[in-house]
């Protein structure tokens, strides 16, 4: 029921309003006489204080505020895919269509179209007792996803009528179910979620399978699973929207949320420019056809930013539901907590460290733990995945800032973005030896069982070849590589061909840029086999001087821009020559 106030003071995107008692924290409001779209955060007797959502500019006190008695909520049905909303889920291309280029306050659309008819495939029959999550048909929404239309969770009770197969509208009544207590529930295509509740799920798996996202210093040594949670901090500069931008494009999920929070607007018209012209890997079809956008640039209310988050998970949790993985990309969770400390100062709550709320940590966390690979409710039996990466910009790149420090107690992937990498031109700019993934003793498994079962030993050769250059590099600087022993120049030139043949890898290249997995243990395993072939020789003998000068290098180097369907005849015949050279090398050392 809605109860009407009166605005009695503004700060900014806050606004307090009197004669609301009884509201509830969370509700939502429309403020003034152009009805700005605000959310409850804070409620003292009869006063609330409402975050509003758009720019204030020009409300006056003694406007009217009405209290809608719901909670910030977003519709959920066919037509999210290949969407882009702005943080609270209203469609930026049909609102542009309505008043042009440049949004005007209180503008609203629905967020899914009415009139678009989808073709509905009934899975189930009249009569069956059916409860929350359970699929009652499906509808074709793009070429790569079929929407499964669920009953929505708190109902339960008897099918009594399912529509049959045919074009209908969302609004459209598709099925009816008569509760235990004789109430009928008509079921339409979409329905309605509160974007703070998490949706319910029967239980959270173990994290046992990777998140393939084709960048070999990901995939090899830093791996997120499904369903985990993973954190990209980085000063300016350092490629923290690219690599996003390549997870997005390449992760190995069905659908992808990519949150664009408090960035600048040109990065995200970079997303909606190369979306649509891409193409998803496996399937060939165009990635936006299984992208969800959300858009919340710099130039946006702030206090919007604090829903966008909210909005794009409770997204991806109901793609999860139907039993897809869902990868969300966040960037950045800095802009957000920025959101967060604004709205804070101006309710006047005490400050924490660097006058962040004190309660940042829970509100992270909050975020981050509905991330998950879970087994869903209802039938069929389905399991579904939400994996989380978030972008974090700490300014001046300092990673014992609030934000940071609070998302590295949370997540399980750190992948420390490093200037000096980046200012070397070399991208991805992960920094290997401070980087780590606390799945990769739960991935070990599905490593031997789905690549090789000597992944994990060539995976820890390569970061031991890394750890040792680092320890050498001191040494290296004060007197030379020439000065070093032959064994320990055999380890610099492998840990160059680790760095330079392996882990860095071009965005802007077309083969470069997504790297299979499988080419991705071919390419180590003959980069490792000539360390390997390297040590034995400099043993018996051989100079530094005579393998770097072996042909098979320059072939080496160009293996990350072979396509993918020569990769294996190519490696063969790599490792033939790798072999053939190496011997010619040690008989002609022993024959002197």
């Amino acid at each position: 029921m809605e109860k009407v106030g009166t605005i009695v003071r503004i700060s900014g995107p806050l606004v307090e309003a009197d004669g609301l008692r009884g509201t509830q924290m969370y509700e939502v409001c429309r403020v003034g006489e152009e009805m700005l779209i605000g959310e409850v955060v804070k409620v003292v007797g009869s006063r609330v204080f409402i975050q509003v959502y758009e720019e204030t500019a020009g409300l006056k006190p003694g406007e009217k505020v009405i209290a809608t008695g719901a909670p910030l909520s977003v519709e959920l049905g066919p037509g999210l895919i290949g969407q882009i909303f702005d943080g609270i889920q209203r469609p930026l291309p049909k609102i542009k269509d309505a008043v042009g280029d440049f949004i005007r306050r209180g503008v609203v659309a629905e967020p899914l179209p009415r009139d678009k008819k989808w073709h509905f495939t009934p899975k189930i029959k009249e009569g069956e007792k059916v409860e929350g999550g359970d699929i009652l048909g499906e509808v074709p929404e793009t070429t790569l996803v079929t929407h499964k239309i669920m009953v929505p969770p708190h109902v339960r009770g008897e099918l009594t009528w399912i529509a049959s197969e045919d074009s209908y509208t969302i609004e459209d009544t598709i099925a009816e179910v008569r509760t235990e207590d004789g109430e009928a529930i008509e079921i339409k295509m979409y329905q309605r979620w509160p974007v703070r509740r998490p949706r319910p799920i029967r239980r959270k798996l173990a994290p046992q399978v990777p998140l393939l996202t084709g960048q070999r210093i990901i995939d090899t040594f830093f791996p997120p699973a499904k369903g985990g949670t993973a954190a990209i901090p980085g000063a300016f500069g350092t490629g923290k929207t690219v690599m996003l931008h390549q997870l997005a494009k390449w992760a190995d999920a069905h659908i992808i949320v990519y949150i664009g929070c408090g960035e600048r607007g040109n990065e995200m018209t970079e997303v909606l420019e190369d979306f649509p012209k891409l193409e998803d890997p496996r399937t060939g079809e165009p990635l936006m056809n299984r992208t969800i956008l959300i858009a919340n640039t710099s130039n946006m209310p702030v206090a919007a930013r604090e829903a966008s988050i909210y909005t794009g998970i409770t997204l991806a949790e109901y793609y999860r539901d139907m039993g897809y993985d869902v990868a969300l990309m966040a960037d950045s969770t800095s802009r957000w907590a920025e959101a967060l400390r604004e709205i804070s100062g101006r309710l006047e709550e005490m400050p924490g460290e660097e006058g962040y709320p004190a309660y940042l940590a829970s509100r992270l966390a909050e975020f981050y733990e509905r991330a998950g690979r879970i087994e869903t409710i209802g039938r069929p039996e389905r399991l579904g995945s939400v994996t989380i990466c978030g972008a974090v910009s700490p300014p001046g790149g300092d990673f014992s800032e609030p934000v940071t420090v609070n998302t590295l107690r949370i997540v399980k992937v750190f992948w420390g973005l490093d200037k000096d990498l980046a200012s070397r031109r070399h991208f991805p700019a992960i920094n290997w030896l401070t980087s780590y993934s606390l799945y990769l003793e739960d991935l070990e498994d599905w490593y031997r069982r789905n690549i090789s079962p000597d992944w994990s030993k060539l995976r820890s050769t390569a970061m031991w070849i890394l750890q040792r250059e680092a320890e050498l590099e001191e040494i290296v600087k004060l007197v030379g590589p020439d000065a070093l022993p032959e064994s320990e120049r055999v380890i610099l030139e492998a840990a160059r061909m680790i760095r330079e043949d392996y882990l860095q890898q071009s965005a802007m290249h077309p083969i470069d840029t997504y790297c299979p997995i499988h080419k991705a243990y071919r390419m180590l395993k003959v980069i490792i086999k000539f360390y390997e072939k390297m040590k034995d020789a400099v043993e018996k003998g051989v100079s530094m001087d005579q393998i770097l000068k072996l042909p098979v290098r320059e072939r080496i180097a160009r293996l990350k821009i072979l396509k993918y369907d020569e990769v294996d005849k190519v490696c063969d015949e790599v490792e033939r020559e790798i072999d053939q050279q190496f011997e010619e090398l040690i008989s002609k050392v022993s024959g002197a």
